[in-house]
């Protein structure tokens, strides 16, 4: 089974090459970049990746990086998240197990800080994912190409694409790893651990409410 590892960015030259060395072992790295004006795409491509340029959009880029792919299976990834330690075998395992051929698995969430406010988020996130059934993209996300295209795949969304897909993929179907995915807190450290967090989920509920995506956007920032 070969697997592509996906990852959209955005001026992220300062994460990019970090994250590419996290996802070592994998088929291909395609970065998607929508518009650097940074070293990112340089940066990316000395560090062994592939890189395509499309419209800036978390979704519309996440969409161009499948349609680039290769691999059996899609692994999708922030730019600013590394995985960690035994993050390849256990997707081994699990694109091995026929069973998993219509799931998706996610992995746990980390991050790079050492507060208390940010293993008190992980525990809510770890909470959220489990019994919601609702992981963000910063948990990364496993599918095969197979059953990704079959839902319909990522929607070109300017926000919201993460929630968008898992929804339709459903609570049952998606699967947490124990290795984690370590995700940069310079958006909570920047805003403000509470802030960022009640943001987050009044954007959410926006969204389950029906508020047009374009209008979250601006509320997310």
């Amino acid at each position: 089974m070969t697997l592509s590892v996906i990852i959209p960015a955005l001026n992220a030259a300062g994460d990019i090459v970090q994250t590419i060395a996290s996802v070592a072992g994998a088929s291909e790295v395609i970065v998607a970049d929508g518009g650097s004006d940074d070293a990112t795409c340089d940066v990316a491509g000395r560090a062994g990746a592939k890189i395509i340029k499309c419209e800036r959009g978390r979704g519309v880029q996440l969409v161009a990086g499948a349609r680039e792919a290769t691999g059996h299976w899609l692994l999708f990834l922030h730019a600013d998240t590394c995985l960690g330690a035994g993050w390849l075998a256990e997707t081994k395992m699990f694109m091995a197990d026929p069973l998993n051929a219509e799931r998706a698995g996610v992995f746990r969430f980390s991050l790079d800080d050492e507060s208390a406010q940010a293993r008190r988020l992980e525990k809510i996130v770890t909470w959220r994912s489990r019994v919601l059934g609702l992981p963000y993209g910063d948990q990364g996300l496993l599918i095969s190409r197979a059953y990704y295209n079959r839902i319909g795949g990522f929607r070109e969304m300017p926000i919201m694409e993460d929630v968008d897909l898992v929804r339709r993929i459903g609570r049952d179907r998606i699967i947490q790893f124990e290795s984690w995915a370590r995700t940069s807190a310079a958006r909570w450290r920047h805003d403000g651990w509470r802030a960022r967090s009640l943001r987050n989920v009044a954007c959410l509920t926006l969204y389950f409410l029906g508020v047009p995506v374009k209008v979250i956007q601006r509320i997310y920032g």
